[in-house]
């Protein structure tokens, strides 16, 4: 069987389809991922076959403008214009999609795909995979927002679908494998596959173990990859560390290399961890500070460990809203995040409270979810069956 798996240019959408892709290719299928030149070489660092459809969409200067307002630090550094036409998410979506489905509907026709898997904001993937008649499989990493657009969706994405000759398809698969434990999860009415969550959070080397624990509770703190990129003054964590550095508590800094810089004057005994992945740290740690991504989120909550976040685009805060309902940490806005009130909740959430209980349970039910080799064989079915 071949198997396509999509994605636009966003390393963590890419990272979120790995263990599944690799599941497949386990399993003796061909597995080939498609995307945007720009993120062609970070496919291949993941060990698997990868091409280049399309061309490269600036994502970052239109995610830059989503930034949620905040009186602390201003105005958002850009205000790229957007479509009058519906919200502007789904307007950045549609010039992915516009950049990628020429090429992928071409590469569906000539590689002959059996399935094809694709993140769920990646929407020229169910439109080649209508264009040769195979299931579309959409694959979430992470609580599904783009439930809030269910409805205007099909019209969103005809116009685009009729040029390749394709009527009517469906954005949201012939079914949607979703990781996130049913704690996070928003109703919709859709078919539902449920998969145990699996971290990719990235190559890198596994590193040296973090000292043996002492009688403090220890903290990680970490912002992701997408704040640093959209405006270094929205990248908290040295901020963070900082704040907490005098309670009675071990800090660790998990960043990436070109985010050091970023970090600014520390306290002494904060430790850095740089370029490692991050569900290596969290076994060892009893709080997460961080920004509200879906990989930090769900890799935190299969170790059990709650959360302290603070979100600053529009998806970072429906994952954390999700975390907050489930009783797994809490959550301020940048206005709210100063030190002082940053202090009092990290010496809150470190103790064993409710929402320590609440990320172990929802751990519990991530656990017991099927593994990706588990539902690569349903997906065999569906293909099957096609």
């Amino acid at each position: 069987m071949r198997v396509l798996f999509t994605t636009w240019a966003w390393p963590s959408h890419l990272y979120a389809l790995v263990p599944m892709a690799w599941a497949f290719r386990s399993a003796g299928h061909e597995v080939l991922v498609a995307t945007q030149p720009g993120l062609r070489e970070e496919v291949l660092r993941t060990g698997l076959q990868g091409t280049a459809v399309g061309y490269d969409v600036d994502g970052v200067g239109m995610v830059r403008g989503y930034i949620l307002p905040s009186e602390t630090d201003g105005p958002p550094v850009s205000s790229a214009p957007h479509a009058a036409r519906g919200p502007r998410a789904l307007q950045m979506f549609l010039a992915h999609a516009e950049s990628m489905t020429e090429d992928l509907v071409g590469l569906a026709k000539e590689w002959r795909p059996d399935l094809v898997v694709f993140e769920p904001t990646a929407l020229a993937g169910p439109i080649a995979a209508a264009s040769v008649g195979v299931p579309a499989v959409r694959l979430l990493y992470g609580t599904d927002l783009m439930l809030r657009a269910q409805q205007m969706l099909p019209d969103a994405i005809a116009p685009l679908a009729a040029r390749f000759g394709v009527a009517g398809p469906d954005p949201f698969g012939a079914v949607t494998v979703d990781p996130t434990p049913a704690g996070l999860q928003v109703p919709g009415e859709y078919r539902r596959l449920p998969l145990r969550y699996v971290p990719f959070n990235g190559p890198g080397e596994r590193p040296e173990p973090l000292p043996e624990r002492r009688d403090r509770p220890r903290v990680l703190v970490t912002w992701g990859h997408t704040m640093a990129k959209l405006d270094p003054r929205r990248f908290l964590a040295g901020e963070v560390a900082r704040a907490i550095a005098g309670l009675d508590v071990e800090v660790v800094l998990a960043v990436a290399g070109e985010q050091r810089t970023l970090l600014g004057p520390l306290a002494p005994g904060v430790r850095i961890e740089v370029d490692a992945p991050l569900h290596q740290l969290l076994p060892e740690c009893d709080l997460v500070v961080a920004h509200g991504g879906a990989g930090t989120v769900l890799t935190s909550l299969l170790h059990g460990v709650p959360m302290l976040l603070i979100p600053q685009l529009p998806d970072h805060a429906g994952h954390a809203a999700r975390v907050l309902a489930a009783g797994a940490g809490e959550v301020l806005t940048r206005d709210e995040a100063t030190a002082e009130r940053i202090r009092a909740e990290v010496s809150r959430l470190v103790a064993d409270g409710p929402e320590r209980a609440a990320a172990a349970a929802l751990r519990t039910e991530m656990l017991a979810q099927p593994t990706p080799s588990e539902v690569a064989a349903e997906l065999e079915t569906l293909a099957a069956g096609s």
